[in-house]
């Protein structure tokens, strides 16, 4: 499927809901109700966002109209909601146009939720903020603090059971699988959780715990446990996580490569006759 331009992206989004509608018209009703029947893309998400999260204490029409206003507003979070869905058609083979993680993935679906929770949060109305997270946990499977701070160019493959803490930061560009948590180490308060740089990929099931820097760059292997900072362009691997190699390409993120090709990390000989180490040691991941 072609790349569009994000000002294509809504057009693109409604010739699919289209043609879909007329190769199975059992999905006809479904399609014009949250594609064809909508004049924009940030109406289109806030009507699905509000019916899959609807509760008896929330309906849909109030949080829509809770929604709806976060995303319409020129600014971060519109543009942060075409750069995802720019690096899911991009980076999920799976995809197959814009209009399928719009309408089916919980991955997309999770992360644009949270956006709305986030601004709720810094709007300092914490119990708001809150509810959403819980509701977003329940139906998606995916437990974001709404006080994190996610980037934009986001995507998480698949999503269930993942967990980010409070303060937790990730940066542009960012690819995970599921069950991935960024997480603290136990009962610290305060700023306790990982900070996650541009371009990271982060393999199924790994667990970054604590107030950790992954640099720029950097891969971490499915089933990884990682609680010391990662230097950029490394992969680590294991538990404990340690380096294995250099990612072969300077953003893990954009090409999801699962493999630990790339260029080994080199072994170096303590001095007086000691056993080889690598030569990440220094930054071994413990």
């Amino acid at each position: 499927m072609r790349i569009v331009s994000d000002d294509q992206i809504w057009d693109r989004i409604r010739s699919e809901a289209l043609a879909d509608a007329a190769a199975e018209p059992a999905l006809a009703g479904f399609l014009n109700t949250v594609v064809l029947g909508h004049n924009s893309l940030e109406s289109a998400l806030s009507y699905l966002l509000a019916a899959k999260l609807e509760s008896p204490v929330l309906n849909a029409l109030t949080l829509r109209d809770l929604i709806e206003p976060v995303f319409c507003c020129d600014g971060p979070v519109k543009d942060a909601i075409r750069a995802d869905l720019q690096a899911v058609m991009q980076r999920d083979p799976a995809c197959r146009g814009y209009s399928t993680p719009l309408l089916y993935f919980k991955g997309f679906h999770s992360i644009q939720a949270y956006r709305v929770a986030h601004h709720y949060w810094m709007a300092r109305r914490e119990p708001l903020a809150l509810f959403l997270q819980s509701r977003i946990s329940e139906v998606f499977a995916v437990d974001i603090h709404p006080g994190a701070r996610l980037g934009k160019g986001l995507l998480f493959d698949h999503a269930t059971s993942v967990v980010i803490g409070e303060t937790a930061v990730i940066e542009d560009d960012f690819s995970m699988l599921h069950e991935v948590t960024l997480g603290g180490t136990g009962k610290i308060g305060g700023d306790r959780h990982p900070k996650i740089g541009r371009g990271v990929m982060i393999g199924a099931g790994a667990k970054v715990l604590g107030n950790i820097k992954v640099g720029e760059g950097a891969k971490i292997g499915a089933g990884s446990v990682v609680l010391r900072d990662v230097p950029p362009h490394t992969t680590v691997a294991g538990v404990p996580a340690k380096p294995v190699s250099m990612p072969a390409v300077s953003f893990p993120a954009l090409e999801m490569d699962q493999t630990f090709d790339g260029t080994p990390i080199r072994k170096k000989k303590k001095h007086h006759g000691e056993p080889e180490v690598g030569a990440g040691d220094d930054h071994m991941i413990a």
